[in-house]
C-alpha cells in the first residue's frame, strides 16, 4: 500500500515515516507540507492511503480532504492531529480514521488495516452504486470509544425513538445525532421513508409482507429486522418495488 504524508511539521512527517517503515506491506512515497502540495503529490505519486494534518498554513486538511474526494479514484483519508474538535467535520469528508497526536503505532495500525479492507476502486464502486457524487459517504456518531464512522453503504435502516435515531448496520447499532428529516432531505435517493420513525436503505428492499398481526413489513436482504410499514407509506413503497 502506497502512503503520502502530509503535515507542515518535518518532525510529525518524520515520526510517521518511522512507524510506517516498521509496518510489513507499507511505504511512504511522498510527503507535502500543506494541502495544495498534497493535491499535487497525490496526481504524482497515486498513493492508496494520505496520512493528513488538519491544521496547516493555507490550506488545511479540511479543505484538502474536500478536493480528493471529488477525485475519480480518490485515496482513502486518515486524519492525524492533536485537536479532536474537527473529527464529526473530518468525518464528513471520505477519512476513513483520525487520529490524536502523538499517534500511537497500534493505533496506526489499526486505521490502516481500515482503510485497507477495500482498496481505492472497489471503494468508489461500491459508494457510487448507492450514494451520490458529493454527498458524504460516511455517518460519524460519538461514541464511548470516541468517534465511530459509519459507511452510508452498510446502513440498513435508520428508526428512531423519541428524541434519538438509531443506525442498523453491517456491524451492529448505535446512536447518532442526525435526525430522521434531515436524513432524508440528505439521501432522497438512497434511504426511503417506510414510517414516522424509519427509514429504509432502498437496496436493501425484497419485498413487502402482512405480519400475523396483519400489519405490513419491509424483508431486507442483510437482517432478519423487518420494520413495519404504515399506511400512508404502502402505495410509495410498492411503487419503488416495482421499479427494483
Amino acid at each position: 500500500m502506497h502512503m503520502l504524508i502530509v503535515d507542515d511539521e518535518p518532525l510529525a512527517r518524520q515520526r510517521l515515516v518511522r512507524m510506517v517503515e516498521k509496518l510489513e506491506g507499507y511505504e511512504v512515497v511522498g510527503e507535502a507540507a500543506n494541502g495544495i502540495e498534497a493535491i499535487t503529490a497525490i496526481d504524482r505519486f497515486d498513493p492508496d492511503i494520505v496520512l493528513l494534518d488538519v491544521r496547516m498554513p493555507g490550506e488545511d486538511g479540511l479543505e484538502a480532504a474536500r478536493k480528493i474526494s471529488l477525485m475519480p479514484e480518490p485515496p482513502a483519508v486518515i486524519f492525524c492531529t492533536a485537536y479532536d474538535q474537527y473529527a464529526l467535520e473530518a468525518f464528513n469528508t471520505l477519512a476513513v480514521g483520525y487520529l490524536l497526536k502523538p499517534v500511537q503505532q497500534q493505533q496506526l495500525i489499526d486505521a490502516l488495516d481500515k482503510a485497507q479492507k477495500l482498496n481505492k476502486v472497489q471503494r468508489n464502486v461500491a459508494e457510487a452504486a448507492s450514494v451520490p457524487e458529493g454527498q458524504r459517504q460516511n455517518i460519524a456518531a460519538k461514541t464511548r470509544k470516541g468517534v465511530e464512522l459509519i459507511p452510508i453503504t452498510s446502513v440498513h435502516s435508520f428508526i428512531a425513538d423519541q428524541k434519538y435515531v438509531t443506525v442498523k448496520h453491517e456491524a451492529g447499532e448505535t446512536l447518532v445525532d442526525d435526525t430522521l428529516k434531515e436524513l432524508e432531505q440528505e439521501f432522497p435517493s438512497v434511504f426511503l421513508r417506510v414510517h414516522r420513525n424509519a427509514l429504509v436503505a432502498i437496496k436493501e428492499i425484497e419485498a413487502m409482507e402482512r405480519s400475523g398481526a396483519g400489519q405490513f413489513e419491509l424483508r431486507l436482504k442483510s437482517t432478519d429486522y423487518r420494520p413495519t410499514v404504515s399506511r400512508r407509506h404502502v402505495a410509495n413503497v410498492r411503487e419503488i418495488l416495482s421499479r427494483l
